[in-house]
């Protein structure tokens, strides 16, 4: 990609995940190549030296690859599964409300409410990396009062194409 088109993508990546400025320069190097790979569904996959940064689908935010939210954990907001859910997740099953609001699941409280369309990291109850990352089709405080309800479809989980994906 040009060098415009790469500062453009390093700006938005800064917008939408303002905790990963301290790094920016580690993550995207300014005088690396950043390159476009195209992938089914109109999907844009972002690569740097053969390894996956972010994936976006059509005008949707830009979404961390896996490794990146375990390189930076600290950089993006936080759900988490409750130990029943893990296994539809890791095969590919829609994220829903119960396996979020049953006692091993966790929500933000109200001051730090996720909102319909962010994206989120989920981690899974007992484990250590997440397993989970995708754009919320529901905001939280709306998760804790129907639990119940589909609140992520999609998204990229350990074990899915994207993560076997080998780009060398």
């Amino acid at each position: 990609m040009k060098s415009s088109v790469q500062r453009a993508i390093r700006a938005k990546v800064l917008e939408t995940y303002p905790r990963l400025e301290p790094h920016i320069d580690e993550l995207i190097p300014k005088k690396s190549q950043l390159d476009l790979v195209k992938l089914p569904d109109r999907v844009s996959l972002y690569v740097l030296d053969a390894a996956p940064l972010f994936w976006q689908h059509m005008d949707d935010p830009l979404v961390p690859h896996l490794k990146v939210v375990h390189a930076f954990p600290s950089c993006f907001k936080k759900i988490r599964i409750d130990r029943g859910a893990i296994r539809f997740v890791l095969s590919g099953a829609n994220l829903a409300a119960p396996g979020l609001t049953s006692a091993g699941g966790w929500l933000p409280e109200k001051e730090e409410e996720i909102k319909e369309g962010e994206v989120v990291a989920v981690e899974a109850e007992g484990k250590e990396e997440c397993c989970l990352v995708g754009m919320l089709k529901m905001g939280t405080e709306e998760m804790k009062e129907k639990k119940k309800g589909i609140v992520m479809d999609g998204g990229h989980y350990l074990g899915d194409g994207l993560w076997r994906m080998d780009l060398t």
